[in-house]
């Protein structure tokens, strides 16, 4: 398993994206199909960039305990 973060305003779009179109990020492309794990909403663009950054630096540990949590809802 790995992990990709990314932001978007249309999240199923996105996932659609990933798995059935040539274009996209080239990391989903070559480990398809991908599947949502774990999703934050945000009001503004700056938010979601300062929280994709913050994401994109967590360890791999600190990833998986994000999407267990996410999971135990």
């Amino acid at each position: 398993m790995s992990f990709y973060c990314g932001s978007t305003s249309d999240l199923e779009k996105r996932i659609y994206t990933h798995n059935h179109l040539k274009s996209g990020a080239h990391y989903t492309k070559i480990r398809r199909p991908v599947a949502l794990k774990y999703f934050e909403i945000h009001k503004d663009y700056k938010n979601v960039r300062k929280r994709e950054g913050e994401i994109k630096r967590m360890s791999r540990e600190e990833k998986v305990k994000l999407v267990k949590k996410r999971d135990d809802f």
